[in-house]
């Protein structure tokens, strides 16, 4: 934006949530809980569910949210106890649980299915639409919910968090004002919220501004790269939840697929490749294209259709990377912490509990007119005595014992279930995901194989990016923001053969060739939203910030 100062409006609350995520929604709703039932007995001082605001860029509710999904049902039920009754959009419950090891050709089915992938008593969901549930059920507590806005910048009074302001709309490439130019708000907060997801960008700002990731394991990421498919009739029941190990995913990768029916003959499929490999030219949505090609895959899917496709990344480093999580005036909740289950490979359920215990903290020091980091330190607290804490120092050391590939990881896994999460060290050690590259020179010659997509069965970016819904505004800064081109046309691509283009899920990333030159070509309209970027650039010189509020994919169904 150009140098201009820019008038903007204020706009005061008690509490800013960023992020209508289930983590943001579970924090508003049982903040406004509080506050009806505080109000009900006339207690002091005055508060009001209407300076509850929560602020999601997506210009839906529940259309930036992605997941399998399995929903342990335990935080709906303290959040909303008679959810059933209430209407909740849950699809179907598991029926059927199994667990696969594919080869190139087989699927041989485990005889037992590990206990941490067994799913009696949950239920087969869309995440968007369980989304979409709570957002209405926030609306109608009195909370005011703003789709459409980005979190551009976090407000400070020295060292005090005391708001957001959101995005500029109609600017241009250049930074110039359109003709339909809107200046951001200042959303100023007693208590600003950052429930942005994996890899917020607030959330980030925050971590970085005041080191809160001091002493903590570096995040640890995968990725998920998810379709909707409509099938024949009989195909899958409806509530059977499979997962698989192994092809196309070789041994020194940490991973998985999943296959879950649902109603209407529609299958959510997906795989998740862990964001730690080794190989710069790994390409997480060619390898889903591989799984659905093979056999077992294959089968379901034939004679079907591509519904819906998007990718999300998964915050997978679990209880020795969760973040100091609380600042004066500010606190992280559900997947921007890295409140996640990796094991078990859920994170609703945590996200909406941590919500919850993030609003009776927030109720708790509103009441007394305190919001300093010693008083919302208090959440940290909660989380501890809680059962999240439990259930995730169970599996503390999970995903940092598949540092070095699959077998040990399972060897490593195995220790750990019967020494209560343990295993041979108290705490184990993890790297940050880019830092597990090999340069090209350390790394066979042979290129991996070319993946030519059927159009039947598998497809290109191009065409999946088109089934995620993604629309941005064209003519807007760029939201990827590279700092340095220079090292794209001339170290990656001699050390690491440009990683950008094939981690990328979206196709945003693009090498081209001017003579005898190469250069980065971004292409931010096909970007949906996964972050995968601001992870994996081997130089950290890329940057994911948001884009136009409204932009992005749009989720209906996922």
């Amino acid at each position: 934006m150009h140098a201009e100062k820019i008038e903007r409006e204020q706009l005061e609350a008690d509490v800013v949530i960023v992020g209508a995520g289930p983590a943001g929604l579970a924090c508003a709703l049982r903040l406004a809980e509080l506050i009806r039932e505080h109000k009900q007995k006339g207690g002091k001082p005055a508060l009001s569910e209407e300076n509850i605001y929560v602020v999601e860029k997506a210009d839906e509710l529940g259309m930036h949210s992605l997941s399998g999904a399995v929903l342990d049902p335990r935080g709906l039920r303290e959040l909303v106890p008679d959810f059933e009754k209430q209407g909740a959009p849950l699809d179907s419950p598991v029926r059927d649980d199994a667990a696969y090891f594919f080869t190139e050709r087989r699927a041989i089915r485990f005889p037992v299915t590990p206990p941490p992938l067994r799913n009696h008593g949950n239920y087969v969901i869309s995440l968007a639409r369980l989304v979409q549930w709570l957002g209405q059920r926030a609306e109608k507590a009195g909370v005011n919910v703003f789709t459409g806005f980005a979190g551009a910048a976090l407000l400070t009074d020295g060292e005090r968090i005391v708001g957001i302001q959101t995005e500029d709309k109609g600017v241009d490439k250049e930074g110039r004002r359109k003709e339909n130019f809107q200046p951001g708000y200042e959303l100023r907060a007693k208590v600003t919220v950052l429930a942005e997801g994996p890899r917020g960008s607030l959330s980030k700002q925050l971590i970085q501004k005041f080191k809160l990731d001091a002493g903590c394991n570096p995040q640890a990421y995968a990725i998920g790269v998810k379709e909707i498919w409509e099938v024949p009739a009989g195909r899958i029941e409806s509530g059977t939840v499979w997962h698989t190990m192994g092809y196309p995913l070789g041994s020194d990768m940490y991973g998985g697929g999943w296959i879950y029916g649902m109603q209407g003959n529609r299958i959510s499929l997906g795989l998740v490749s862990g964001l730690h490999y080794a190989d710069p030219r790994f390409d997480p949505h060619v390898a889903f294209q591989r799984f659905k090609l093979h056999p077992f895959v294959r089968r379901l899917l034939e004679g079907g259709k591509l519904v819906r496709y998007g990718a999300k990344t998964i915050p997978e480093g679990g209880y020795w990377a969760i973040p100091k999580t609380y600042v004066n005036g500010a606190l992280i909740i559900g997947d921007s912490a890295g409140f996640l289950n990796s094991q078990r490979l859920k994170g609703i359920h945590t996200a909406l509990k941590t919500g919850m215990l993030a609003a009776e903290t927030i109720f708790e020091a509103l009441g007394a007119g305190d919001t300093s980091e010693r008083k919302l330190e208090t959440f940290a607290e909660r989380v501890e005595r809680s059962w999240v804490k439990q259930e995730l120092w169970r599996v503390r050391n999970f995903h940092q014992g598949f540092e070095h590939g699959l077998w040990e990881g399972l060897l490593h896994a195995a220790l750990q279930f019967v020494t209560g999460g343990r295993g041979l060290y108290a705490r184990y050690s993890n790297r940050a995901g880019h830092e597990h590259y090999k340069k090209l020179s350390e790394l066979p010659d042979a290129r991996p194989a070319a993946f030519k997509p059927d159009g039947q069965l598998s497809f290109d970016k191009v065409t999946d990016v088109y089934h995620s819904g993604t629309r941005h505004e064209e003519d807007q800064p760029e939201h990827l923001v590279v700092a340095d081109t220079n090292i794209c046309a001339t170290r990656c691509v001699v050390e690491y053969g440009n990683p950008c283009q094939y981690f990328c899920p979206a196709a945003v990333y693009e090498i081209v060739t001017e003579g005898e030159r190469k250069r980065l070509k971004l292409n931010p309209s096909n970007c949906v939203h996964c972050k995968t970027c601001d992870i994996m650039d081997p130089y950290e010189i890329i940057t994911w910030v948001p884009p136009e509020g409204g932009g992005g994919p749009h989720y209906e169904g996922m």
